[in-house]
């Protein structure tokens, strides 16, 4: 069985262009006969089969870029869209948001619906789900039919796009740092299970933190929370969890939180225990929200810029677009993250 072909793979073979690949399977009158012929001939021997995904090619222009996101309620994310369309304005393109809700299937389903001739690339943070299976096809298939991906946030590597990324450990290092000169011997984190890839980096993050101070981690000191809690329906469960890492270490003098939610959450606990914020438990999260500006105390931070993100992923995306030649180049950019202090640590 010959091994499946794409758009891409034909145009590098015939040396032409993947517009006039795509042309010459749709017999477009554009391209002289002889080409058409050899294209499709070409396509057939390997029993190339145009895929549902990805069909705007770059031939097609619509102006208008496709934007997924995991969830839209989170500030971070709403900052990500608003750089990206400051940009996407000022170059004359418009945007298209679709939201998958943390699922794999949903993921697909957007990119699928947004691709069949509605925008030009896509700009997107993965689904933990599609994290979780590892399933990565839809990237691939879009990529393959030239049209280009930025991703940011969640990004995997095994995919060849341009990425924006920050620096996840770093910013964790920071914070936890800076409890650890703050005089907290007992530092928990409160994070997302492994297969979350900025949880994980964070985790990371905070594990160097300790090293580099000669303080030994402590497993009761690390809760990895599963994704159901993070739902409305559960953030009672979420809460108890957090109450029980609180009983389970009466000496717990600070926490870093890789989510504002978490972080808020503990803060919640903390007050039902009876305990002073900053005097008893230094708090830190990371994701510079509305939350985190509101609560009480104000909570310390790392703030990701997501309007930054936003803006070089749109610049990013749409110099891919503009660009004449076809040549494969990829870049990551890292945005540094900042210590945002406040009054829930001293």
């Amino acid at each position: 069985m010959k091994k499946r072909i794409t758009l891409k793979q034909i145009a590098r073979e015939l040396d032409v262009s993947i517009s006039t690949v795509s042309k010459a399977l749709r017999n477009s009158i554009e391209i002289s006969e002889d080409t058409r012929q050899k294209v499709q001939a070409f396509a057939k021997f390997y029993n190339y089969r145009p895929n549902n995904i990805a069909l705007s090619l770059k031939n097609r222009k619509t102006k208008t870029i496709g934007i997924i996101i995991p969830e839209i309620v989170h500030h971070f994310f709403s900052k990500v869209i608003s750089g990206i369309e400051a940009v996407a304005n000022k170059r004359g393109y418009n945007v298209i948001v679709g939201l998958s809700n943390e699922s794999f299937a949903k993921e697909v389903i957007n990119m699928e619906m947004l691709a069949n001739g509605s925008i030009d690339g896509f700009i997107l943070s993965i689904a933990k789900e599609t994290l979780q299976q590892q399933d990565y096809h839809h990237f691939t298939e879009t990529i393959n039919q030239g049209m280009p991906i930025v991703m940011f946030d969640r990004v995997v590597n095994a995919i060849k796009c341009d990425k924006i990324i920050v620096d996840d450990v770093l910013g964790a290092k920071k914070a936890v740092s800076k409890l650890i000169s703050n005089d907290c011997k007992n530092i928990a984190i409160i994070t997302t299970k492994d297969y979350v890839s900025v949880g994980k980096l964070r985790t990371q993050g905070y594990l160097e933190a300790l090293e580099e101070h000669k303080i030994n981690p402590k497993a009761s000191l690390i809760l990895k929370v599963d994704d159901e809690l993070l739902s409305e329906d559960h953030l009672d469960s979420l809460e108890k969890e957090i109450e029980n890492l609180f009983r389970n270490n009466k000496k717990l003098d600070g926490i870093f939180a890789v989510n504002e939610l978490y972080a808020i959450t503990a803060m919640k606990v903390a007050r039902k225990l009876k305990m002073n914020i900053p005097d008893d438990l230094q708090i830190i999260g990371f994701t510079d929200g509305v939350l985190s500006k509101h609560a009480v105390p104000a909570l310390t931070t790392v703030s990701q810029h997501g309007q930054k993100i936003g803006e070089k992923a749109a610049e990013l995306l749409i110099n891919n677009l503009e660009r004449e030649d076809e040549e494969d180049i990829y870049e990551t950019v890292v945005i540094e993250t900042e210590l945002i202090e406040r009054n829930s640590t001293k």
